[in-house]
């Protein structure tokens, strides 16, 4: 039996650099992808330079278009793809050599119409860029849930910073709706309203660079909160107690010091709290990363991830309890986060 046919597809905005890497890491799998499409989504810095010096080593295409967002760039993707399977990147990430190799036994074992992969620290990474990962991972925050074979209370939802579908999937379904304010989300969940299977192939995890410093990290996850609350302007039912979690201790972070005002015991006893919730992040991201800078740099990840989705959860929450009743179904289409 011949290996499927993967076609790569990957929105660049202004990350031309960043695109070569990932092309490179292309080049030294064990099954190569039977082609690329890397589409420019409106860029000022441009990378069809970079697209053309892999043409040799991979089947590249390179296409430009007006911004529209990544969602709808890997729309535009999809539509000019030949292969038989759809394998979605962001152009932040290194793929390992075995990735194709490990996607193609699992589905010729166990066939997934769409699947996820999770995301690690390569050991090349700064030490900010490894707290961040760990952090995005880290069962003391949020992305926790990131590696989980289930998503919250059902199938397992693929996030498009390392996902493949079938062509099946996207000429029954249509690809994405929005294109920005959680766009990966709404397309999981019509994923599986229509009958696909999805799954972790849990061997099949990519290097995910993500932001460089905590600035771009905060920027990012207000992001995220943002659009947490825009997918429930489509599916109320989606907004679970969960998603609540980094908004409240946002909340509470900025109680304490109120409660000094207030009361010292109660003052002393949220300032506690918040020790023993460092304390555990640096024992574990310590443990885990073997580095006690990576492990203190993790601390203040995990308070700028919360923070960060917690202030854009809470601003967009407050904005759609204000909207009429009549564009709460709309969603909000957006550009890349800054």
């Amino acid at each position: 039996m011949q290996p499927l046919r993967y076609s790569v597809i990957i929105p660049v905005y202004n990350r031309p650099d960043e695109l070569r890497e990932l092309l490179d890491s292309l080049t030294r799998q064990t099954l190569k992808p039977y082609e690329v499409l890397v589409i420019e989504d409106g860029s000022r810095i441009k990378a069809d330079t970079v697209a053309a010096q892999f043409s040799e080593q991979l089947n590249v295409h390179y296409f430009f278009k007006e911004n529209t967002g990544q969602g709808f760039a890997r729309n535009y993707g999809f539509e000019r793809a030949t292969g038989d399977y759809f394998v979605i990147f962001d152009s932040d990430a290194l793929v390992p050599p075995h990735y194709f190799e490990t996607v193609e036994k699992h589905l010729a074992t166990e066939w997934l119409d769409a699947y996820g992969g999770p995301d690690a620290a390569h050991p090349d990474f700064t030490p900010i860029q490894k707290a961040i990962s760990y952090s995005m991972t880290s069962p003391f925050t949020t992305g926790g849930i990131r590696g989980s074979k289930k998503n919250l209370g059902g199938q397992f939802h693929p996030r498009s910073f390392n996902m493949g579908l079938s062509r099946k999937v996207w000429e029954t379904i249509g690809g994405y709706r929005i294109s920005r304010m959680g766009e990966d989300i709404e397309f999981a969940i019509r994923i599986i309203e229509n009958g696909f299977t999805t799954g972790l192939i849990h061997s099949a995890f990519i290097y995910h660079k993500r932001r460089t410093d905590f600035v771009q990290f905060f920027r990012q996850l207000r992001f995220f909160g943002r659009a947490r609350i825009n997918i429930s302007r489509f599916y109320p039912s989606q907004l679970k107690l969960v998603h609540t979690f980094p908004a409240l201790f946002t909340l509470f972070m900025l109680s304490v010091p109120v409660l000094a005002l207030i009361s010292p015991l109660l003052f002393w006893l949220a300032v506690g709290i918040l020790v023993l919730f460092s304390v555990l992040i640096l024992i574990d991201a310590t443990r885990k990363e073997k580095s006690l800078q990576v492990g203190l740099l993790s601390v203040g990840a995990a308070f700028v991830q919360l923070a960060g989705y917690g202030i854009g959860f809470l601003s967009e929450g407050w904005k759609r309890i204000r909207e009429p009743k009549t564009h709460r179904e709309t969603g909000v289409n957006m550009e890349y986060p800054s």
